[in-house]
């Protein structure tokens, strides 16, 4: 069989775009056979992020914190917002194209007649860029579930499960226990595993006993408080405590769970790759994560979230409480039809005055007529305006909102990168 080659990265992105007959195939039997063809079998350590919101800023703290400590860091993220390197980074920088084009070509000659997905591929291919520049440490982030997630046929050192909420459900469950279940599938035996879920499901807290991994539970086996004066907190784990902590660089309260998290997964691995209370508190200060609850310099205020469930856009609405008075509040929004569009819109309703609707460009986008349907419903006092795409309606928002102003770009990462693409970002 002859094998598909290419020079570009954008020509390879193409084609597998259309390699395999669906988007989503769940389970690791191909992809685990490519890998096993491949001999991929990483000798440093991996630390593996599931979860339904939250587990991209986590990644975002343990790279960042780990970056700072001198390590060489590989990490897997996804979706990308603007181009597919910032998939794959090394150092906190998004690998070149023709390391990527590297990989491809080599899991694409190991693969033989085995379909892989566009996220199976992916997922080869950040290994094999990290094999070959030698990092120090991966940190994964798990795509869709868990246990039959295409990352999963790497076994973690150190697994976390941020948090655990309705979506994807035609994948994963219509429910919380459910879902939580295929969360923890990335859970091993005798290797560390934690869940950050205030209320953890059952099924989870009971498959890591059953596959014998010592689960954390955040409150009981890790925690943090908030400093009732000044902008400090403080970080508890089974080790240690560290105090005077300043206060993430992601913003929402939200966030110092999530670093939590990172700090005590890092914990467990201090003997193999030690971090220092500065070094933790650099991490802090310094991590990025674009597109969540980012807020642009300038006037009028901007900030850009990929929220596009309840359970994010719950987070989004409390940290837009803590920004301060908007004197007329903008939303460019746009998102899937698929995605729970009215349980978003009920939960960020009284934050909104002006609504700015279009359909990110791909067919699974909910029009702007549907989007206007169920806001009239849940927000009848809100204007509204249809845009043919989302970059008109940022166009909109921009030459309607003052300096005292707030435009608030969420629903989706593909609104949120098509507002950055407007903008010229």
């Amino acid at each position: 069989m002859s094998r598909f080659d290419a020079d570009t990265l954008d020509a390879w992105l193409t084609h597998l775009e259309g390699l395999h007959h669906t988007e989503i195939d769940m389970g690791l039997a191909r992809v685990e056979a490519v890998r096993a063809a491949m001999g991929m079998l990483p000798a440093f350590p991996l630390m593996t992020v599931g979860g339904t919101n939250g587990k991209g800023s986590v990644c975002a703290f343990l790279s960042t914190t780990l970056s700072a400590a001198g390590y060489r860091v590989g990490t897997f993220t996804s979706p990308h917002l603007l181009h597919y390197n910032e998939r794959i980074a090394i150092d906190l920088a998004p690998v070149a194209d023709e390391a990527i084009v590297a990989a491809f070509r080599a899991i694409e000659a190991a693969r033989g007649d085995i379909s892989l997905t566009y996220f199976e591929f992916g997922t080869l291919a950040a290994m094999h860029c990290f094999m070959a520049a030698g990092v120090d440490i991966a940190v994964l982030e798990v795509g869709l579930g868990g246990r039959l997630d295409a990352v999963n046929i790497f076994d973690a050192d150190v697994a976390g499960v941020v948090s655990i909420d309705l979506d994807h459900e035609a994948y994963l469950g219509s429910d919380r226990e459910a879902i939580g279940f295929e969360k923890a599938g990335i859970f091993r035996r005798d290797r560390p595993a934690f869940c950050a879920d205030p209320n953890p499901p059952q099924r989870l807290i009971d498959h890591a006993a059953a596959v014998g991994a010592p689960l954390q539970l955040l409150g009981r086996d890790f925690g943090y408080q908030r400093e009732a004066e000044g902008n400090q907190w403080m970080c508890w784990t089974s080790e240690q405590r560290r105090y005077a902590l300043p206060l993430p660089a992601l913003r929402g309260a939200y966030q110092l769970g999530n670093a939590a998290l990172a700090i005590a997964m890092l914990d467990t691995l201090r003997e193999r790759l030690p971090v220092s209370i500065g070094q933790v508190k650099r991490g802090l200060l310094e991590v990025e994560w674009p597109g969540r609850c980012q807020v642009l310099p300038g006037r009028p205020q901007v900030v850009l979230d990929v929220a596009h469930n309840p359970h994010a856009a719950k987070a989004l609405a409390s940290a837009l409480d803590q920004m301060g008075f908007a004197a007329n509040r903008h939303a460019v929004f746009g998102m899937m039809a698929d995605k729970d569009i009215a349980g978003v819109v009920a939960l960020l309703k009284d934050r909104i005055d002006h609504w700015h609707l279009a359909a990110p460009q791909l067919p699974r986008a909910a029009t702007a007529d549907v989007l206007a349907d169920v806001i009239a419903t849940a927000a009848p006092q809100a204007t509204l305006t249809r845009y043919d795409s989302i970059a008109a309606a940022w166009q909109g928002a921009v030459r309607q909102a003052g300096d005292n102003d707030r435009i608030l770009a969420f629903g989706s990462f593909y609104t949120v990168a098509e507002v950055l693409a407007a903008r010229g970002r």
